[in-house]
């Protein structure tokens, strides 16, 4: 009954919003004169009576890939004989249904893609699609562990059928992602067609084959595997699927749960299981002979950080590849001996490859010349890159085809890892450039990308940085800390933009015990994933406090919520010194021009307030501007219908020396050394030992961050001599490599060389020689020369003697015959 009366009142809604000509029907995101569709209208109280019927959110929100997940329309109403066809992306259809309860229901299809997609919804059988929301299609190897199915001891999986690899293998599954009695357990398999980075190059999932058939949906699953029939075993990459029985067999679109995308060699010809290292062997080299015929894309790729200080700090344009993460107890199935890599979070322009850095326990590189843990490039950006669905862009799979597999050719399954790292050899770091970085914290107080530290109280928004070079534009919003009490303001919210990207605002939340994000003024829920794809940038928030956004310039900016404060880092790369301004300064390593007014002029006094607080307002933002979200009648009232920046706020200029101030003793034990003046102003200023504190943490982490990018020399990998070995596989500034010959060789260069100041290893190269064996031989050619001529000799002799008895024989013949 209650569906049947909502039915009813959202028609009647429908009805009277069309014929006034405000409705949200196909028009989601736009504002009318008397009520608005778009996302701030739900805050501003101002939102069209069917906005949430047309305008829909869904739960789940976001779902692998591979498809298969059930979402659910929240907040619309169907009838029980409404035709449910739901359309992604603008062009891909699957069919949805309508619960007992009138609540819709679509179902998420098989993409090529990551990030948002475009989601509308049709309640007559694809006629009309009326509804708009949008979907979140989400990286295998990034997706939750409850939202898949499980290879239980996944090794095992990619192993079978090689050395004392074999037996049973299991899978799981929460029973509650696939609503069925029975289930389907079936292979499909991914492969890519078509001549590589032409037009024809395509990516496709196939079915392939059902392991079972009606099995109970009990969540688990197990089999001995037999090798595939009927050719099947030539695909090598694939995801088992387990959807409802009620579905024929390979069924696309239904709904779902998928393993991750693996190696089968479980599956694979009885060839390999009678010799996998040969089988691979034979893979490896025709892998090596198509690389060799393939376009060189290592010239294009990003060095890597010469330390791993230097990785974990450069977030603009590296994060933590999730296979080999320090903080998650190091794994690093596929880089042993490495304990944290990381991966260039930007595809490379024109062949979409990617760049993978490992390091080991004492945060050194490791080099492929010196382990199979070392740092490897890949062909195809196992995160995808955009506008992705065709190779080598799409997400996961491309990398696997091209890089993964491989590896198992010629690494896992054979011992011939020379051939992949010859195609795959690590850079070293030696063009490698650390970005500068700039903060703005606590009251807030400023230091520059060249060092220039100074406070800015102004009350309202402001540009941080600009280069019109890179099309980058952030901006930072001031309030007031504790309301109107008192003189001093912090910063609130950081709004941000590169060229034509979404504009990503992150701002305190409204109770004030996380942040907020919001993409286009619409806030994100990162309740389901951590990190999201948006258009021209990426945004990972791990916690509610602690957001990092990345443009495709390299350019990274870190908000963390300390106290009640925001602190916001800007991290860019070499390529913008020079081109910035704003209150974050110029970046072109000289303190003294750091700081510009918007109108060119230059700051001649660093130490004076009110200059410095002229300096601030002059880079108040404009009307036309300006990025922020205004979804609230205080932010309408108080920034958006008035200048940006308030000329009748006038802060606290400097530190109230008051020996009888209860709050004097606090600020002495809390601040010390050096950036103590702003703790103190925090603590005697703002009125909040918990903020002088926060600041406090806040500079000191400014600190060591600036410290960990400082540059590092590097002379280079060198390679160790033949018959020898080479001891030591640091190649930093100070850093010493000795060098040894195996037995009967003899050592000459330096046995040990040292990297040099000026990039370059001291000493002499390196070799091995055998021993010389020069006077034997001499002595040798000397008794063979003797023994020869001694001989001659004695031929020569021995005929003379024979001519002799000859010719007197003749002689006494003839004298008998006279």
């Amino acid at each position: 009954m209650r569906r049947v009366v909502a039915v009813i009142f959202i028609l009647l809604v429908s009805c009277v919003c069309t014929t006034t000509g405000q409705t949200c029907e196909e028009h989601c995101g736009k504002h009318f004169a008397s009520c608005s569709c778009h996302p701030t209208c739900a805050s501003l109280k101002n939102c069209c009576a069917d906005y949430k019927e047309y305008c829909v959110s869904t739960s789940p929100y976001s779902g692998s890939i591979l498809g298969g997940t059930d979402i659910l329309v929240l907040d619309a109403y169907f009838n029980s004989s409404s035709q449910i066809v739901c359309r992604f992306d603008n062009k891909i259809s699957t069919v949805g249904y309508v619960d007992a309860d009138g609540r819709g229901h679509c179902i998420s299809p098989l993409l090529y893609e990551t990030g948002w997609v475009p989601l509308h919804i049709s309640p007559d059988n694809g006629t009309t699609f009326n509804r708009a929301g949008s979907w979140f299609s989400v990286h295998t190897g990034k997706l939750d562990s409850q939202f898949k199915a499980i290879l239980v001891n996944s090794t095992k999986w990619q192993y079978y059928g090689t050395p004392n690899v074999g037996g049973t293998l299991q899978m799981t599954w929460n029973t509650s992602l696939v609503n069925a009695a029975k289930v389907n357990i079936e292979l499909w398999g991914y492969r890519e067609t078509g001549e590589p980075y032409s037009e024809y190059w395509q990516g496709e999932w196939q079915y392939l084959y059902s392991l079972a058939k009606d099995h109970p949906n009990s969540g688990a699953f197990s089999f001995v595997p037999k090798p595939a029939e009927d050719g099947f075993s030539t695909w090598e990459l694939g995801s088992v699927r387990v959807s409802s029985s009620i579905y024929s067999e390979g069924m696309k679109n239904v709904e779902a749960a998928w393993t991750e995308d693996h190696a089968l060699a479980w599956h694979l010809e009885e060839k390999f299981r009678q010799n996998s290292a040969a089988w691979a062997l034979e893979k490896c080299l025709a892998w090596d002979q198509l690389e060799n015929q393939l376009p060189n894309f290592l010239s294009e790729i990003i060095d890597c950080p010469c330390t791993l200080a230097q990785a974990r700090a450069d977030t603009g344009r590296f994060h933590t590849d999730y296979g080999c993460d320090i903080e998650k107890g190091s794994v690093c199935t596929y880089h042993p001996g490495s304990v944290h890599c990381v991966r260039a979070i930007q595809a490379s322009p024109k062949y979409a490859a990617g760049q993978q850095c490992c390091y080991d326990s004492t945060g050194a590189q490791v080099l492929t010349a010196d382990s199979i843990g070392g740092s490897t490039p890949d062909r195809a950006h196992d995160w995808g890159s955009p506008p992705y669905k065709k190779p080598p862009r799409i997400p996961g799979q491309s990398h696997w085809v091209y890089d993964v597999l491989s590896f198992y050719y010629c690494c896992l399954w054979s011992d011939h890892c020379q051939y992949y790292f010859k195609h795959r050899p690590s850079s070293d770091c030696r063009r490698y450039q650390s970005p500068s970085s700039a903060v703005v914290f606590g009251d807030p107080h400023f230091i520059t990308f060249d060092g220039v530290s100074y406070s800015f109280n102004g009350k309202g928004e402001y540009t941080l940085v600009v280069s019109e070079q890179k099309q980058l534009v952030i901006q930072g919003r001031t309030e007031t800390v504790d309301g109107n009490m008192i003189n001093a303001t912090k910063l609130t919210s950081v709004a941000m933009r590169e060229a034509s990207s979404d504009i990503v605002e992150v701002r305190l939340g409204g109770a004030l015990n996380g942040l907020e994000v919001l993409q286009n003024q619409q806030t994100l829920s990162f309740a389901e994933q951590s990190w999201m794809d948006l258009h021209g940038v990426f945004v990972f928030a791990p916690t509610s406090t602690n957001v990092t956004v990345m443009f495709p310039s390299g350019a990274g900016v870190e908000v963390r919520l300390r106290d009640v404060t925001m602190t916001t880092t800007v991290l860019l790369p070499e390529e913008f010194k020079g081109s910035t301004l704003g209150l974050l300064g110029k970046m072109n390593g000289d303190a003294k021009d750091d700081l510009v007014f918007s109108t060119g002029q230059l700051v001649q006094n660093h130490s004076d307030p009110v200059e410095l607080f002229n300096f601030g307002a002059s880079w108040a933002v404009l009307n036309t501007s300006a990025l922020f979200t205004y979804d609230s009648e205080y932010l309408l009232n108080t920034y958006y219908y008035k200048p940006r920046h308030d000329d009748n706020f006038v802060p606290v200029f400097s530190v109230p020396e008051d020996p009888d101030d209860p709050l004097t003793g606090q600020a002495a034990q809390i601040c010390s050394g050096e950036g103590s003046q702003f703790c103190r102003y925090d603590i005697l200023v703002g009125r909040s030992p918990q903020m002088g504190n926060a600041t406090r943490v806040s500079f000191q982490s400014h600190v060591s961050l600036v410290n960990d990018l400082k540059p590092v020399l590097s002379c280079g990998w060198i390679q160790p001599p033949s018959n020898g070995k080479k001891h030591g596989t640091t190649y930093l500034q100070g850093a010493k490599v000795q060098f040894s010959c195996d037995k009967g060789y003899t050592l000459r260069g330096s046995a040990e060389r040292i990297c040099q100041e000026n990039s370059r290893w001291s000493g002499e190269e390196t070799s091995c020689v055998a021993p010389s064996n020069v006077p034997g031989i001499v002595a040798g050619s000397v008794i063979g020369a003797l023994a020869l001529i001694v001989i001659i000799t004695t031929i020569v002799l021995r005929s003379r003697k024979q001519k002799r008895k000859t010719a007197d024989s003749e002689e006494e013949v003839e004298n008998e015959g006279l």
